[in-house]
This record gives C-alpha cells, sequence and structure tokens, in this order.
C-alpha cells in the first residue's frame, strides 16, 4: 500500500472515522459554533440538517464539543440548549490528555471554513452505516 499522503485517497478519511468508532465505541466531533449551527451574521442561514447530524452523533454515542471564540460561552450554552444542540463542553477536550497541549484534540470536525461539506457527508454516512447495522 502506498502511504504517500493516504488521507487524500477515495473513503481513506470515512474508513478512519469508521475504524476509530468501531474501536472505541464513539468519536470525538468538534464542531464549530459561527457559521456551522448559529447564524452569528444573521443573514438567515439555516443549520437544521447539521444539528440533526449532531444529534444522530450523539444517539450513537459521540462525544461533542463546540468549539468558538465567541467570548460569551453563557450565550453559546443558551442557543445550544433552546435549539436542543448537544453537547458535551466548548472549547475543552472530550478525552483527558496525559499532556497539556493547545492543540484541541477530535477525531473530526465539523467547520463551515474546514472541508465541512465532506465531513458532514462521512458522518451522515458513518450514522446511517452504524444505525442501519446495529
Amino acid at each position: 500500500m502506498n502511504y504517500k499522503d493516504q488521507y487524500l485517497q477515495e473513503n481513506a478519511s470515512y474508513e478512519r472515522l469508521l475504524r476509530e468508532y468501531n474501536q472505541h465505541g464513539n468519536l470525538i466531533v468538534g464542531f464549530d459554533f459561527d457559521g456551522t449551527v448559529h447564524d452569528f451574521h444573521k443573514i438567515g442561514a439555516v443549520h437544521s440538517d447539521v444539528i440533526e447530524l449532531l444529534r444522530d452523533l450523539k444517539s450513537i454515542n459521540c462525544t461533542l464539543i463546540c468549539w468558538t471564540a465567541y467570548k460569551e460561552h453563557e450565550y453559546v450554552i443558551k442557543f445550544l440548549e433552546d435549539n436542543n444542540i448537544p453537547f458535551d463542553g466548548i472549547n475543552t477536550n472530550g478525552i483527558p490528555l496525559p499532556y497539556e497541549t493547545r492543540k484541541p484534540f477530535f477525531n473530526v470536525l465539523l467547520d463551515d471554513r474546514a472541508g465541512m461539506i465532506q465531513v458532514y457527508k462521512e458522518l451522515r454516512r458513518l450514522v446511517d452505516y452504524i444505525k442501519n447495522n446495529k
């Protein structure tokens, strides 16, 4: 197998997510707040597909961490709770790490500025596969 740029190979990142889910029984999913689940610019953006995906991910035991630069965490918490958006933390690691790092740990990140369409499709595929094979 050629390992050069292995995650540029078709289906490689999906297969890694599936392998990690099967190994651990969950995934740590980071998700951005503004532009991903929240209409910060008030342009009428709707994020219902991403929100539904987060609910489905929670139903298969994924840990969901909201990542935001928003200063008022109380607002973020209220928004998530008022909109029934599951989360297990804000700007925190989903698992304890044995060392300190500024880099957040997650298996995958849903972010409007980080290839969201690919990540959304792969996570939707993963959820559907898990739910159909239980």
